[in-house]
C-alpha cells in the first residue's frame, strides 16, 4: 500500500507540473531563450544533444507513460514512471562511454486479471563506447553492452532473470533534423529457474526536428520482439519537447501520445506519455 501512495503521488507531483506549469513556462522561457543575445547558440546546442542518446550531456530524464486498454477485458490501466539517468564519461582524447540506465516504477491495475501491482520493475543498463567525432560522413557511432537486473519488487512486474547482451546506436544531425536506431538484444544468463529464459531484441528507429525556438517534434517507436513467444510489440509514439530554463537550469518539457500498432493479447492499445528532463550540461 505504502508504494502504491508513492507511486500515485508521484504521478500527481509531475502531472501537475504539466498541467499547470509547462504551458506559461513554454511560452515566456521560448521569448527569453530567443531575445538574449548569447542565450542561442548555448540553448540550441542543447537542444540538438537532447536528440542524441550518446551526447556527452548529463541528463536526468523522469517519463511519465499512462497505458489504457489493456488486460483481458481491454479495460486495464499501466502507469509507468521510468527514471533514466544519461552520464557520459571521457574515457580518451577521442572518446566517451555513455551510461544509459532505465528504473522503472510500476502501477497497474486489471492486466493480470482483475489484480493490482505496484513496484519496481527489471532494470535495464546499458554502456555505449562513442567516438567523441562523429565519422567523415556525419554518422555518430556508439556499441557496448547491455544488461538486464531483476530488481523487480512483484513477480508480475519483471522477469526475475539476469540478462546480458549488445547494443549499438547509430544516428545523423544535420539542418535541424536527428535520425537513427538504437538496438539492443538481451538473453537471460541467470535467475530463477522457475521463471521463463529471456530472449528480447529491441529497436528504436527514430526521427526528430529542432525548430530555432528549441522545440522538437519526435516521431519513434519502441518495438520489442520476444523470441519466447514470437510476438512483437510495436508502440508508435508522437512528442513535442519544450527546451526552457528554471532560473539557470535547463529543463526540457514532452507531451504526446501513443498507439499499440501491434502487441500480445492483453496488451494496452494507446497511452500518453509527458516527460521532464533535467540537464546538466558538461564542459
Amino acid at each position: 500500500m505504502k508504494t502504491k501512495k508513492t507511486l500515485r503521488s508521484l504521478a500527481m507531483v509531475i502531472t501537475g507540473m504539466a498541467l499547470f506549469n509547462a504551458p506559461a513556462l513554454f511560452a515566456q522561457e521560448a521569448t527569453n531563450l530567443t531575445s538574449t543575445a548569447s542565450a542561442p547558440d548555448d540553448e540550441a546546442e542543447l537542444a540538438k544533444k537532447l536528440s542524441n542518446p550518446v551526447a556527452a550531456l548529463i541528463s536526468v530524464p523522469l517519463q511519465n507513460n499512462f497505458d489504457f486498454g489493456g488486460g483481458p477485458k481491454g479495460q486495464g490501466f499501466r502507469y509507468t514512471l521510468n527514471l533514466q539517468p544519461v552520464i557520459p564519461v571521457s574515457l580518451s582524447e577521442n572518446w566517451n562511454m555513455i551510461s544509459r540506465t532505465i528504473l522503472p516504477f510500476i502501477e497497474q491495475n486489471d492486466i493480470v486479471g482483475n489484480s493490482s501491482q505496484a513496484g519496481l520493475g527489471d532494470i535495464t543498463q546499458s554502456f555505449f563506447f562513442s567516438p567523441k567525432t562523429p565519422t567523415s560522413g556525419g554518422w555518430i557511432l556508439g556499441a557496448g553492452p547491455a544488461l538486464l537486473i531483476p530488481t523487480a519488487t512483484d513477480d508480475v512486474l519483471g522477469t526475475g532473470k539476469f540478462g546480458l547482451g549488445p547494443t549499438a546506436i547509430l544516428l545523423k544531425q544535420t539542418d535541424g533534423w536527428t535520425y537513427g536506431a538504437l538496438v539492443n538484444q538481451i538473453w537471460s544468463v541467470a535467475g530463477n529457474d522457475d521463471r521463463e529464459n529471456v530472449s528480447s531484441t529491441f529497436l528504436q528507429p527514430f526521427l526528430s526536428y529542432t525548430t530555432k525556438t528549441h522545440t522538437t517534434f519526435t516521431l519513434n517507436s519502441e518495438s520489442s520482439y520476444d523470441w519466447q513467444h514470437s510476438q512483437w510489440t510495436v508502440p508508435v509514439n508522437v512528442m513535442v519537447s519544450q527546451l526552457v530554463k528554471i532560473g539557470k537550469m535547463p529543463v526540457q518539457f514532452g507531451v504526446g501520445g501513443k498507439y499499440f500498432a501491434e502487441g500480445p493479447s492483453g496488451a494496452p492499445t494507446w497511452g500518453i506519455r509527458f516527460a521532464v528532463t533535467f540537464l546538466f550540461p558538461t564542459k
